[in-house]
């Protein structure tokens, strides 16, 4: 059975992330693990050593009856969606939360990572900066990000990102197995600056790979990588984005060539960073 990887902090912006992990758990006939990680803080003041122990044991204490709380919240999450047949255990670990979600996804043989992000209303929001960025540049399971403000919908269309390159063809595959058991629609898409001479043939060369399958190849020419994926979302109902992650720091690279408009325009679809 494969195992996806929730990492939660029981705030809404994660609860709104759950159904898409019990969603993508029911596709993939997986079961969930929640991971609940929390640092306990050192006082910042001076003369308490001998009050130490004691410090740590309450805070223990409360993150562990928080932590009880909350739990039952989420398996109430997914009864109400019909879906609480899919095997959730839960996790409580100290430690730092990145470091803690590598660690288990490599010990558990983790398939998905789910998690959510808040604030952010435009792609490199999304991507710089956040432990999600972090997640999917360090980890090599697949991760798929959910905005605070999305809210579920069916995922009919998915939008591949592509240079066209032939290390993309593995990541495409990986795309496409998971949209045959989500019965997606794969629009790849590749944006090119429209001062160049550009050569088509890996185009056709990929084309020939995916003859038989459900996915579209178009490309845009655009200095705006930002804008172009916002417009191609917006105008073709895409309701997941895929991308490819060939290299840590690979999001800041991708940003420092766009000249983003920043629209203000609302990210309100997931996304899938694939190894």
């Amino acid at each position: 059975m494969k195992k996806i990887l929730f990492p939660t902090d029981f705030s809404d912006v994660s609860k709104n992330a759950f159904i898409y992990a019990l969603k993508l758990a029911d596709a993939l006939n997986a079961e969930i693990i929640t991971l609940h990680v929390y640092q306990l803080d050192s006082p910042a003041f001076l003369d308490v050593s001998i009050y130490l122990q004691e410090i740590y044991e309450y805070e223990e204490l409360s993150e562990f009856e928080n932590y009880k709380d909350e739990v039952p919240v989420l398996r109430n999450i997914a009864q109400a969606n019909d879906l609480g047949h899919i095997p959730i255990s839960n996790v409580l670990m100290q430690g730092s939360l990145v470091a803690e979600i590598l660690k288990i996804s490599q010990d558990e043989n983790i398939d998905f990572i789910v998690m959510g992000t808040k604030g952010a209303t435009h792609l490199r929001q999304i991507f710089l900066g956040t432990t999600l960025t972090r997640i999917m540049d360090e980890s090599n399971v697949t991760v798929l990000g959910v905005p605070d403000d999305c809210q579920f919908a069916p995922i009919n269309k998915i939008l591949f990102t592509t240079k066209y390159h032939f290390s993309d063809i593995e990541a495409l595959q990986k795309t496409q197995n998971l949209a045959k058991l989500l019965n997606s629609h794969i629009d790849c898409l590749n944006i090119k600056p429209p001062h160049k001479v550009h050569n088509d043939d890996f185009v056709t060369d990929f084309k020939n790979v995916f003859r038989d399958s459900n996915i579209a190849f178009h490309s845009v020419l655009s200095d705006d990588i930002e804008g172009a994926i916002l417009n191609f979302i917006q105008q073709n109902n895409i309701n997941m984005m895929a991308v490819h992650i060939k290299h840590k720091g690979f999001f800041e690279k991708l940003f420092q060539v766009s000249l983003s408009k920043k629209l203000a325009v609302n990210i309100n679809i997931p996304i899938l960073s694939v190894k």
